[in-house]
């Protein structure tokens, strides 16, 4: 159904969420819903809210755009300070003609409130230790001269950044603090106009292989299918040699990777498609099925077609698999990382935290906050539990949004808040 303009939404957040997501029919707009938060910042006194029995503290102020932490096995934490990389000379991301231009004047709008549209910084800084007020007592610049890097991993004395544009790898000594050594490319990655940039990786559990996610350069391929090429999808690297082949697609924008502790199964956080409604469609959490594809551009949730993708292909919605569970339309994850059982709470020992950036695309808007989502016998078992929440005040301004989490040495929760500029840490009252 083809409207002036949407809407809010007709449905409540909750029908979104879950393994058997209520998907309503589609509408589409000429002007498409534009609300996204504005970027105001934490007061010096404010903080987000946990629940009942931790406390909030900041590991880290005044940053750059944090997005990404990883920890080492010493438990230094690395955090990624990086923005979108500047567009190659003549490209066009938004396309031709009136709505390819809305589309461009509604994605400069978002960027400019949301607090996005700054320089990277491409660097990493090194965090370590705890100091009485909950601050790192040590921070360093760990690396720096990148091209907008996001993903990390450490796999025996080399260290691997997926940057924009390539993987690349440094050697590291364990407790070192600097990183002055020119890096070796492993291997290329698609790049080009980058309408999604950020590239992850993660190492397989016996340090074989890296796993890295490459998001779409459009919404749903309005920019012509061939810029498409090797995008929306995760791909498997031989760390030895550096071949790599397409190990899941259709995944339209992934990011977070984790290994669920119990079965050892790869999944990843997925924001997908936008300007087809308020309540469509919800980004998701799937374990990563090799081979497997999930649907975009042709389709989403499975079968359900997406009849603005030229030319249509039933081939391939045929070939479609429904992931495994939804997080509700526009929530835009980010973060995962799976819960480590011997420092948390009964309640929140076994599942996965993930980091939701916060919607443009949805009015109510939706996201902006830490959920925990349960599992059992290494699935999904209920709905999600809010668990950093206040990144919106009560009108609606963002104080932050987180983006990266991950547990640090002590089991603490930490959140890469790329609005705020701040690195916040969750941990049970009484847990240094």
């Amino acid at each position: 159904m083809l409207t002036g303009c949407e809407t809010s939404s007709k449905l409540p957040s909750e029908s979104g969420v879950g393994p058997y997501p209520q998907l309503p029919p589609p509408t589409t707009s000429l002007i498409p819903t534009i609300k996204v938060a504005e970027a105001i910042r934490w007061s010096d006194k404010e903080r987000p809210s946990a629940p009942a029995g931790f406390q909030v503290t900041a590991l880290a102020r005044d940053l750059d755009h944090p997005r990404w932490l990883y920890r080492m096995p010493n438990g230094d934490i690395l955090v990624v300070e990086s923005n979108r990389p500047r567009k190659p000379a003549g490209s066009d991301e938004v396309g031709k003609g009136f709505i390819a231009w809305i589309r461009g004047k509604a994605q400069s709008i978002m960027m400019s409130r949301g607090g996005a549209n700054v320089p990277s910084a491409n660097r990493i800084i090194l965090l370590r230790g705890i100091g009485p007020d909950g601050s790192a007592k040590q921070r360093t610049v760990f690396m720096k001269d990148l091209m907008s890097p996001f993903g990390m991993a450490l796999v025996g004395n080399e260290f691997y950044i997926a940057n924009a544009d390539a993987i690349i790898k440094v050697p590291y000594t364990d407790g070192q603090t600097e990183i002055n050594t020119v890096p070796v490319k492993v291997t290329d990655l698609p790049a080009g106009i980058n309408h999604h940039w950020t590239k992850n990786l993660i190492a397989s559990l016996d340090g074989k292989k890296l796993y890295v996610t490459v998001g779409s350069n459009s919404n749903v391929g309005e920019n012509g299918l061939e810029i498409e090429e090797g995008r929306a999808a995760i791909w498997e690297v031989d760390i030895q040699t550096g071949d790599k082949r397409l190990y899941a697609s259709g995944l339209r924008n992934p990011n977070g990777l984790a290994w669920e502790p119990e079965t050892s199964t790869l999944w990843t956080v997925v924001n997908e498609r936008d300007e087809i409604g308020n309540d469509l469609v919800p980004d998701y959490l799937t374990s990563v099925k090799e081979g497997a594809f999930y649907g975009w551009p042709w389709s989403y949730f499975g079968a359900h077609v997406d009849s603005r993708v030229e030319p249509p292909r039933p081939d391939m919605v045929a070939k479609a698999i429904a992931p495994d569970y939804a997080l509700g339309s526009h929530v835009a994850p980010l973060g995962l990382a799976f819960s480590n059982t011997n420092s948390m709470p009964a309640i929140f020992a076994k599942g996965a935290f993930i980091g939701e950036h916060g919607s443009w695309n949805r009015d109510p808007p939706s996201g902006y906050k830490v959920v925990f989502v349960p599992f059992s016998g290494g699935k999904p078992s209920g709905m999600p539990v809010d668990f950093l929440t206040g990144f919106l005040n009560k009108a609606g301004k963002a104080r932050g949004r987180p983006v990266g989490v991950t547990i640090d040495k002590t089991g603490a929760l930490l959140v890469a808040d790329d609005v705020g500029n701040i690195v916040w840490r969750v941990s049970p009252i009484g847990v240094q």
